[in-house]
């Protein structure tokens, strides 16, 4: 019976890959054709050839005008990555039509259709057709990881175990909304200072490889004798001629170690979001940014009926820090052997008293998501106003940086022609 079983999952299986392999010959055709009352309509369609495309449109009573293959767009294909935005947007999108009644397959024809992101199209034609498939949907989604993370798709399933589905999937889409909205916001405000530094770097970099040569050039003809900061200029300049590239080389290499350091080495990455965690401002951020994602994540995961080990356990990575991940697996530790919520989360010393305090009246409640919402909207406050805090900070600073570079090399170099001047 086992053998019978596995056999038909197998046969199950190679029907699938053949049926998307099938679908991924298509060729997608845009056509134009008038319907009964010769109206012009247009639209697309996948199929092996034009002619095909032609008598599906005559089936539907349509006259074709035109059917032409979709061209490729000149730098390869639109929507080659899949952001997170897509994925929130799309949970909102299955959520809302869920709640509306519209069957699932339905549903996922529907986003597809309207989705502009080609790799995300495919991926929820896939989705939708392993569905039909017979596979469960938190299944079919663990099929793309990078997409849908392991917490995602533990939350799915606790939607489709418990029967509340569609309200589990809302509950996702405001999480994945919020998360991103925090997200794009520190973002954009480290977005400006990088821009302006980046082109203070090339201002400086012009100038020492074409612009200080010129002067120097000039100074050593008039037999000038030149002041320390200039010469330390035209030294830094005649350094970047010749290294220029070995520069370049070592300050991008340095960034890439840093990079591939933290991804590879648990001990490093913990440094480094330590430093980050004491740092003025930004540190504040930071932590916040942390606890709000920790509650969020939590209050979701418990809402949908994930047992608080487990649900533990997917928290952690969703953190953004290394070090609140550390102490979210501490807690989990702890609460498996009999310890309170509130109590693991007092040992960590990461947590404001506040939030371990509502976390205390939320057990006693029984209302233990309400009250980690109602912390992550705080916090997330927290975080709104901390970055225009930072923004508002780094907008002088960048200035005085700035002047202090531009200005300083300015005047270093005038300096010896003030001196020359003053000779006369």
């Amino acid at each position: 019976m086992a053998t019978a079983t596995a056999k038909l999952n197998a046969d199950k299986t190679r029907a699938l890959g053949a049926q998307r392999a099938e679908v991924s010959k298509l060729t997608t055709y845009d056509w134009v054709a008038l319907d009964k009352r010769g109206k012009r309509m247009k639209g697309d369609m996948p199929a092996k050839n034009a002619s095909l495309v032609k008598a599906e449109l005559r089936r539907q009573g349509m006259n074709p005008q035109t059917v032409r293959e979709r061209s490729k767009p000149l730098f390869g294909a639109t929507g080659s990555t899949v952001k997170p935005g897509d994925v929130a947007v799309f949970s909102r999108q299955i959520a809302t039509m869920m709640a509306s009644g519209v069957p699932m397959v339905q549903s996922f024809d529907i986003i597809a259709d309207g989705q502009k992101n080609v790799r995300f199209k495919n991926i929820l034609l896939d989705v939708k057709q392993n569905i039909e498939g017979g596979a469960a949907l938190h299944e079919a989604l663990g099929r793309y990881p990078v997409q849908f993370d392991e917490l995602y798709c533990n939350l799915v399933h606790a939607g489709e175990t418990s029967g509340v589905l569609d309200t589990v999937l809302d509950t996702v889409a405001t999480y994945k909304e919020r998360t991103e909205a925090i997200k794009k916001k520190i973002k954009k405000a480290l977005f400006y200072p990088m821009m302006v530094l980046a082109v203070v770097f090339m201002v400086c970099l012009i100038m020492l490889l074409f612009v200080v040569p010129v002067f120097a050039k000039t100074f050593q003809d008039a037999g000038a004798q030149l002041p320390a900061p200039t010469q330390i200029l035209v030294n830094a300049s005649e350094f970047m001629q010749s290294y220029w590239l070995v520069v370049i080389v070592v300050i991008g290499g340095s960034i890439a170690a840093l990079v591939i350091a933290k991804k590879r080495s648990v001990k490093f990455a913990h440094f480094l979001d330590r430093m980050a965690l004491k740092m003025p401002v930004m540190g504040n951020i930071v932590r916040n940014s942390a606890i709000a994602r920790f509650a969020r994540t939590l209050g979701v995961t418990f809402r949908a009926g994930v047992p608080l080990v487990e649900a533990l356990d997917a928290v952690a990575g969703a953190t953004g820090s290394v070090v609140y991940g550390d102490a979210v697996k501490q807690m989990r530790d702890d609460i498996s052997v009999g310890h309170q919520l509130q109590l693991a989360m007092k040992q960590t010393n990461l947590f404001p008293n506040m939030v371990v305090q509502m976390t205390a009246i939320g057990e006693e409640s029984g209302s233990l998501d309400n009250m980690l919402f109602k912390v992550a909207e705080f916090y997330e406050e927290e975080v709104s106003n901390a970055v225009d805090t930072l923004s508002t900070l780094l907008e002088p600073i960048i200035m005085v940086v700035l002047g202090t570079l531009v200005g300083g090399m300015v005047i270093a170099l005038y300096l010896p022609i003030f001196k020359l001047a003053g000779t006369f």
